[in-house]
């Protein structure tokens, strides 16, 4: 079954940003309205400062809007200075809106798949794509009541909108407002960087922070990049009718994850009319015409002409603006320098989030937070490093992963175990379709000790947490095998590899000793 495409409904809108200057409010629509309304209020006016704060929090990402609400409840006073939208990437151009449009794409795929299981649908099946970008937008703006300015303010958060600047070690300046201070916080995240590509200062292209603007359904769609993000978003415009071409540099897909795991997602994505182009050599954009992709694959050269190119690969740290020279904090290309305690070179400023981690997830950003919330206020010792920290691609079916990874494990000379179970093994994986993935962990050799796991299934950024919770705690292998899952579960692939830990410790002799013990108590 094909989806024909709906490039307009009957939806009213304006094909202009709501805030000037902002790309990810187009369109001026109700929904956009409202967000603006939350998380960038035209009408906000910045309060009197006090006298000094405890903290200042530049960024109101995730990473900023959790310390600076964190340390509010614990009776700290506290400034929250944003100059852009509240919420950061994850809620305007992130996590929010691209799972908004994941989870329409997976019911125009279900339907599309419905024959599997002896259910007949209509050949007349339609995706309205612009109902479906209204619905992520009003959804977005309906999460944004929990990132807006006005909450902040009434849980005790001085919030300021204006770009900061440190002026000196115990001072930043918001457009002219000097706000004191006795720690600092950066949190001001990062942006998408295109790479530099032959021909692509002569288009306009996308990238997360205005793909989620689109209202009209490109017929045929190239990416570049395929990682995390531009596999989520080559398999969910494909699967809402767009003709798309990926292309990646090295071979393959998530050229970061497990090979096995990420072999089962390239399948799927095939599966749903993506068209890879990788190991993609002498890559160049053209723009006679309409805008052309060419690019050499595996010894073939292509030239494809698109309705829209997005650029998936490249981030920045936002780092101008900050004066951060000024008050001798270090940085580089990849964002700020800090220690394991979240503290950068200047003692008395502290940074967390995607500005400052290799781990850029909305996730890892807030428990950073709580370090630095600790380690600022109560002259803790917490650190970054004793963090464990899981995360999820969100294709279809999903990876998800914590821990190491093998070829790490066989870098740094850690020797492994490692458990596999297979889905097609498991009873609610078998009978719902989804029997192509497996959990798979590495254990401390001769022992339980989790040290990594990947999961390939339909929901295993939900099923990674299990593992993760072991992990964090110390628990074993022997002790998730001894948990009662319940039947049938998916889930219940993890407790298998108990019972396959288990097993090994019924060694030959062992086994020789049950044998002539219950020879002898019969």
């Amino acid at each position: 079954m094909t989806f024909p495409m709906i490039r307009d409904s009957n939806a009213a809108v304006v094909d202009e940003p709501v805030l000037q200057g902002f790309p990810q409010t187009r369109p001026n629509d109700e929904f956009n309205r409202n967000l603006v309304g939350n998380v960038h209020p035209t009408e906000w006016k910045n309060p009197t400062p006090d006298a000094r704060y405890n903290l200042v929090v530049i960024g109101a990402g995730t990473a900023g809007l959790v310390t600076a609400v964190g340390a509010a409840g614990l009776g700290a006073k506290v400034a929250l200075v944003e100059r852009s939208m509240m919420g950061g990437d994850c809620l305007n151009v992130g996590c929010v809106p691209s799972k908004g449009m994941i989870s329409a794409a997976r019911v125009a795929a279900a339907v599309k798949n419905a024959g599997r299981f002896g259910v007949n649908v209509p050949d007349d099946v339609r995706v309205d794509f612009t109902k479906v970008m209204e619905r992520m937008r009003r959804l977005r703006a309906h999460i944004s009541h929990n990132d807006s300015a006005a909450r902040f303010r009434d849980l005790g958060v001085d919030v300021y909108f204006g770009q900061a600047r440190f002026d000196d070690s115990s001072t930043v300046d918001v457009d002219g407002t000097k706000l004191k201070f006795k720690r600092a916080v950066i949190a001001t995240g990062a942006r998408a960087a295109a790479p530099p590509i032959p021909g692509l200062e002569s288009v306009d292209y996308l990238t997360n922070e205005t793909v989620f603007s689109l209202t009209e359904l490109p017929q045929r769609l190239g990416i570049v990049g395929a990682g995390p993000i531009g596999c989520e978003l080559a398999q969910t415009f494909a699967q809402l009718g767009s003709e798309v071409l990926l292309v990646e540099s090295e071979h393959g897909v998530l050229p970061r994850e497990d090979r096995q795991a990420a072999a089962i997602v390239q399948q799927a994505m095939l599966h749903d009319g993506v068209k890879l182009l990788c190991c993609g050599r002498k890559l160049e954009i053209k723009s006679g015409g309409g805008i052309r992709l060419t690019v050499e694959s595996h010894s073939k050269r292509y030239d494809e002409p698109i309705d829209q190119l997005l650029i998936a690969v490249g981030r920045a740290p936002n780092v101008e603006g900050l004066n951060l020279d000024a008050v001798n904090v270090e940085y580089n290309e990849k964002g700020v320098t800090v220690n394991d305690h979240m503290q950068t070179t200047n003692a008395r400023i502290y940074a967390a989030g995607d500005i400052c981690s290799p781990y850029q997830f909305t996730h890892a950003a807030d428990f950073m937070a709580r370090i630095v919330i600790q380690n600022t206020l109560f002259k803790g010792r917490k650190k970054s490093s004793d963090l464990t920290i899981p995360w999820s691609t969100y294709t279809s079916p999903e990876i998800a992963h914590v821990g190491l990874y093998e070829h790490e494990a066989i870098e740094q000379g850690i020797e492994l175990d490692t458990y596999v179970q297979h889905f097609s093994d498991v009873d609610r994986a078998i009978l719902e379709g989804d029997d192509e993935g497996f959990v798979k962990v590495h254990t401390k050799q001769g022992s339980d000790q989790i040290l990594g796991a990947t999961i390939v299934a339909r929901n295993a950024g939900d099923m990674i947490s299990e593992i993760t919770l072991a992990m964090t705690h110390g628990l074993g292998l022997a002790k998730i095998g001894n948990s009662i899952h319940p039947y049938p579960t998916q889930a219940e692939a993890i407790r298998k590899l108990g019972d396959q830990y288990s097993r090994t410790r019924l060694t030959p002799f062992v086994k020789a000793a049950f044998h002539k013990w219950l020879a002898w108590t019969r």
